[in-house]
């Protein structure tokens, strides 16, 4: 044999089409039969490449990721919904010859539907809630060959900054088990940074992909507002403020999952602007030198504790380095009691349609009981809006998206902590905590992520640092709408120049 497995997962980094990060078009490969013990090692793009060449079957493959997630989730709470059964029964037959045959994967617990199976949106009126059709963002996934075995934890509809529902209990950060793995798609991130999957489905309307992906240690890709579709359950969500993607261990995975996704369904409300080229050639491209503007303060009244100071500033630092020019700039212009004012009506109304669904299912009205309290607060309010009342906060997220927008027109990408603090302790968030408490909590969480679902931008975070207790602290770039493809080219970048893919949560190496 000519390389050892280890070598052989770390000299090629690669792509779809036979490139490298490295963008050399070559690479060596040895033939080998890895074993379960290895499985964490790799990600989608390598494991999809063994399995086309027949070193392993999509079977094995996912005997392994059901194996791993029996082994960690006890301590972790990551995969709430087990769909064992079904995921072998699509792995024992032909798939679909797409660029993931055979790579298991799971579904965030949130507003998606796989046929069949049960999405709770984390809350304890939709248990048991078996889905009647597939969304379309789902159907793409099957079409190119991802097995999907069971769902993510998912605060109750996706509104809180930390996963914690009092149906599904608290996900533990794999980093520190006392502390938040971040929401909304905390499981997702979990699952990932433990090596139960190499990607998962998530979603973001303030935060969701890129605050676990911080919290976890690992890559989030928020894509532009509808870049990837909604339906057909629905038509839009939230006037746009949210969009479903992964996280992923590494760039190419998000590129890779992108690339199957992406684009518009019949009827959908919004259409990025279509790609130059495939996402996952990006990956590897110089970028060229870009002028990233540095912006260190929230726009919404949190202060940044200093641990998310100093990654900001080594961040910037390796930018020079690479040849990027770092300028500053203030924070958007973003007004907080405005921008609350609108989620809580456009969120609200938007929990108010689920619940009048799932009250027509069982035929029965919604109760106190049934609810999280600050979710039945939010949707008691909701009960008061006018269709005026929606219709002026749609118009004011609108009027504020074309500001930032403007505001940061003059650099390619913008640079900016993830998160505001370190992941708070589990509890801080908890879904019993007064109204008012709550809410300080989420914008602390919040504070530097939401300006970009108002703007509808694309952002990614990345794990470049770890503080001295050994926590990851994410920073986040954000780019002009519609522009992926610069952001995968910086990430790429970053990625190889500070490698993290071999940085685990030392308790779930």
């Amino acid at each position: 044999m000519s390389m050892t497995r280890r070598q052989f997962v770390a000299s090629g980094a690669i792509l779809a089409g036979g490139s490298t990060l490295s963008g050399c078009t070559s690479f060596v490969r040895a033939p080998f039969a890895i074993s379960r013990d290895e499985y964490t090692r790799f990600d989608a793009t390598d494991l999809a490449r063994l399995i086309s060449e027949g070193q392993v079957s999509p079977g094995e493959v996912l005997e392994w990721a059901i194996a791993r997630c029996e082994a960690v989730n006890p301590r972790l709470n990551a995969v709430v919904i087990k769909n064992f059964d079904r995921a072998r029964r699509a792995a024992s037959q032909p798939l679909p010859k797409g660029p993931l045959r055979g790579i298991p994967f799971l579904l965030k617990d949130l507003f998606v539907e796989l046929e069949g199976t049960v999405t709770t949106h984390g809350s304890r009126f939709f248990a048991n809630h078996a889905a009647k059709g597939t969304s379309t963002l789902i159907t793409r996934y099957e079409a190119a060959g991802l097995v999907i075995f069971g769902k993510t934890a998912s605060p109750e509809f996706g509104s809180n900054s930390s996963t914690e529902s009092l149906l599904w209990g608290d996900t533990h950060n794999p980093w520190d088990l006392t502390r938040s793995s971040g929401g909304s798609s905390g499981g997702s991130a979990v699952a990932v940074a433990t090596g139960i999957v190499p990607v998962a489905h998530a979603s973001d309307g303030g935060g969701s992909i890129r605050i676990p992906a911080s919290c976890c240690g690992i890559f989030g890709l928020k894509p532009s507002r509808g870049r990837t579709p909604l339906g057909p359950a629905a038509f839009d969500k939230a006037a746009g403020l949210g969009v479903n993607h992964v996280v992923s261990r590494s760039v190419r995975d998000s590129a890779l999952l992108l690339d199957v996704s992406h684009g518009p369904a019949f009827g959908d409300p919004y259409i990025a602007p279509p790609p130059a080229r495939r996402y996952v050639e990006e990956v590897g491209r110089d970028p060229g030198p870009l002028r990233i503007g540095l912006q260190r303060k929230s726009a919404l009244p949190v202060e940044t504790h200093p641990d998310c100071l100093r990654a900001l500033e080594e961040t910037a630092r390796l930018c020079e380095s690479l040849g990027h020019e770092i300028d500053e700039i203030e924070p958007p212009p973003l007004p907080g009691e405005g921008l609350w004012r609108s989620f809580g009506v456009l969120r609200g109304t938007s929990i108010a349609m689920a619940v009048a669904r799932r009250e027509r299912e069982l035929a029965r009205k919604v109760t106190a009981d049934d609810l999280e309290p600050n979710n039945w607060h939010a949707y008691q309010e909701s009960l008061r809006y006018s269709a005026i009342d929606h219709e002026t906060e749609r118009q004011y997220i609108y009027s504020l998206a074309r500001e930032i927008v403007l505001h940061q027109d003059s650099f390619d990408a913008v640079l900016s902590p993830t998160l505001a603090a370190p992941p708070p302790k589990l509890g801080v968030l908890n879904p019993n905590s007064p109204s008012e408490a709550f809410a300080n909590a989420a914008m602390s969480m919040a504070g530097f992520t939401i300006a970009y679902n108002v703007s509808g931008q694309p952002a990614i975070t990345v794990p470049l640092h770890w503080n001295e207790e050994g926590i990851p602290i994410g920073t986040m770039f954000a780019g002009r709408p519609g522009a992926e493809g610069t952001l995968l080219r910086l990430a790429g970048q970053l990625e190889q120049a500070r490698p993290w893919a071999d940085r685990r949560p030392r308790e779930f190496a």
